[in-house]
């Protein structure tokens, strides 16, 4: 009996794509499997995947199709020129938080000479912000505090991989964070409201990496309520929140007493970025 035809690369795509995946989505996940650049398939649709290959790609389209983030399904995602390792023990790194590091990178341009600076990241889940400022700066101290120990043992072997010296520690917000003072604070707190209908779409994400009270404004305000006490004179408290918080967490800030409130927009021009200085 002649054993039925392997399968192409073609049709594994088109399979995928049958499922609802996009084709960029499809084809990282074929060339994930066999192991080929992210380029490989579109060069390569005639050339037959083995059986046990080719059942491992419908395996991962089908989760993908199912909602879970391709970067769980292939292990990694890119965050500011570096390589995370990332898993279901935290959040994805969007591309809207490297705008939180670009503006922690002016902030730490425009200090004047000194004491090395001392930067904390509360809440790192994968480590991305702490470990992108510390690859661009390795001239400065960095604390990442996550209240997660999963994540935190996610975080250090980030880390450990990319050969980047982080103070990791365990704790919720200030209380893992110390006393400072700190000439930076850094943070991508969870901001999204409890019950929120969006929520569904990031089912296989941590969900307390992703609410924060009625208004999703519980992390955001504790944080902001810490950070005077915190900040050495001169120092900036830079956050992520929602699209529609930026009139919240202004106020947060003004009523802490906080300066120099600026709001940034993201890569979509929504108000995504809040930040506000100690006076000095």
């Amino acid at each position: 009996m002649t054993a039925p035809p392997l399968p192409t690369v073609d049709a594994l795509l088109a399979r995928a794509r049958a499922l609802g995946l996009d084709r960029l989505d499809a084809r990282l996940l074929v060339a994930h499997v066999l192991g080929r650049p992210a380029a490989w398939p579109l060069a390569h649709g005639d050339e037959p995947v083995g059986t046990e290959a080719a059942a491992r790609v419908e395996h991962l389209v089908g989760r993908r199709a199912a909602g879970e983030p391709l970067a769980y399904l292939v292990g990694a995602r890119a965050f500011h020129g570096l390589v995370l390792q990332v898993d279901p023990r935290v959040l994805v790194p969007r591309p809207e938080t490297e705008g939180l590091v670009d503006w922690a990178l002016e902030c730490l341009a425009a200090r004047g000479p000194g004491a090395p600076a001392r930067v904390v990241d509360l809440g790192t889940g994968s480590g991305a912000v702490a470990l992108a400022i510390r690859q661009a700066r390795p001239d400065v101290l960095v604390t990442a505090v996550d209240t997660s120990a999963d994540a935190l043992t996610c975080a250090r072997e980030n880390a450990a991989r990319l050969g980047l010296e982080v103070d990791f520690v365990l704790g919720s917000w200030w209380s893992g964070a110390g006393a400072g003072p700190f000439d930076l604070v850094v943070s991508n707190p969870p901001y999204i409201a409890e019950g929120d209908p969006h929520l569904a779409a990031l089912a296989h994400e941590p969900i307390q990496a992703l609410t924060s009270g009625p208004q999703g404004l519980d992390a955001i305000a504790e944080i902001v309520a810490g950070a005077p006490a915190r900040l050495a004179p001169g120092g900036w408290l830079l956050l992520e929140h929602g699209h529609e918080q930026a009139g919240p967490v202004t106020d947060l800030m003004r009523a802490a007493g906080l300066d120099s409130i600026a709001t940034r927009d993201d890569l979509a021009g929504l108000a995504r970025l809040t930040g506000a200085r100690r006076r000095p």
